[in-house]
């Protein structure tokens, strides 16, 4: 803009048709493309105005309101800050996939690492009550696609989000948070150390202007957001009745790809996944099942890395008599009493415990010197690594890794 040097006049135009009541982004995308830039929008009279959007919006544009005058004001200084950033649709880096949605919000405010809007990302969601095995599985996928450079973007809600975003920190695809807050507004407060993190390491993201509180239709809306972003959504965990179930809906409406991971049929929190399976999304069992998918494998897949207070073998006798079915503690320790045909290794508790791992024999050659006691013991050392959850009936259940 003439005479603008800084460019400040002509962020308060787009911040002007952003921060209008009755202005959303299907308003203002009509306004620009009939009449060009904001401020020849605001050049616009109001019969020309009236007559692409009425007459009361046309009002709410053009009259002086005091409080859009602040708003703007304090949006223009809060940019002017150590990496935040406004970004207009005019601006070279809003995100070029979000323009090929139906309603691109006309600014969006951003703290951190703008870079990441570039490149490759993919939307992690799920269930705010997950299991410690859907967080577990979350982190350690979100860190493996991380490693490959992709960028995972969700939510900052707790559960799989939380561990989504913990994954991908401090990896060099990095983490996008797309809040229903302003971006120093954080939502729910438990989040705090986490979004700080982001802000410092990753990016913040948001529609809405500093100093917006949690206000309800915010978070579904922005779930748009996340789904735009990318390009395409995991969903880990989720009920059937989940909003995150509506993020893998706003994807598949804009062409992109759906991931689902599946779990017990037991398990409240896989039916949502179950079902997005049965209605088309690709079934997830490894980090190379999204890059093949999304075209990113050219990248060898890094080897998964042990979670760090694991303290039994993923061949562990204990998990393979589990099973992947609900057991109880009797039929399990018959189960591991009677042995099964093939070979595995042996690796009793003692010896466990000890770091020492027995070499493998056939099954069935050398009795496991497992008692109940030790059984249970070691269970509850599984449920604590997040390999296995304990049901309320008492029976315990393998968890997907």
């Amino acid at each position: 803009m003439p005479g603008d040097p800084d460019g400040r006049a002509e962020r308060a135009s787009w911040l002007h048709i952003a921060l209008t009541p009755g202005i959303g982004p299907i308003t203002a995308a009509r306004l620009l493309a009939a009449l060009g830039l904001p401020e020849d929008i605001l050049g616009t009279s109001h019969a020309g105005l009236a007559a692409l959007i009425g007459p009361a919006a046309a009002a709410s544009l053009l009259h002086d309101d005091p409080l859009r005058t602040a708003a703007i004001r304090a949006s223009l200084d809060w940019s002017e800050q150590p990496h935040c950033h406004l970004l207009t649709l005019a601006h070279p880096a809003y995100p070029a996939r979000l323009l090929q949605s139906a309603d691109p919000p006309p600014v969006l405010w951003a703290q951190g690492r703008i870079e990441l809007l570039a490149g490759a990302a993919l939307a992690m969601v799920g269930s705010r009550s997950a299991t410690r095995g859907g967080i577990e599985t979350a982190r350690s996928f979100a860190r493996s696609l991380g490693e490959q450079g992709v960028t995972i973007v969700s939510g900052l809600a707790q559960g799989i989000d939380a561990a989504a975003h913990r994954g991908a920190l401090d990896t060099a695809g990095g983490t996008v948070a797309v809040l229903g807050t302003g971006t120093d507004r954080v939502y729910p407060r438990q989040q705090a150390a986490l979004a700080a993190a982001i802000a410092q390491h990753g990016l913040l993201l948001s529609e809405l202007p500093p100093g917006t509180e949690p206000r309800r239709g915010a978070f579904p809306r922005r779930n748009r957001l996340i789904a735009g972003l990318s390009l395409g959504v995991l969903v880990v965990e989720a009920a059937v009745q989940s909003g995150s179930l509506i993020t893998a809906r706003l994807a598949a409406d804009l062409g992109r790809e759906v991931f689902a991971m599946p779990g017990s049929i037991h398990s409240p929190t896989a039916k949502g996944c179950h079902l997005l399976i049965k209605q088309g999304a690709r079934l997830v069992e490894s980090v190379a099942d999204v890059l093949s998918e999304l075209g990113l494998d050219t990248f060898a897949e890094p080897a998964p890395r042990a979670p760090a207070n694991a303290d039994v073998l993923p061949e562990d006798p204990l998990l393979a008599a589990l099973g992947w079915d609900p057991v109880d503690p009797e039929t399990l320790l018959a189960r591991l009493q009677s042995g099964a045909q093939g070979t595995c290794r042996v690796a009793p508790i003692a010896a466990t415990a000890q770091g020492r791992i027995p070499p493998e024999v056939p099954c069935g050659a050398q009795s496991l010197p497992v008692e109940a006691v030790g059984m249970l013991e070691r269970l509850v050392g599984l449920e604590l690594s997040g390999r296995v959850e304990r049901l309320a009936d008492g029976r315990f259940k393998r968890l997907f890794k």
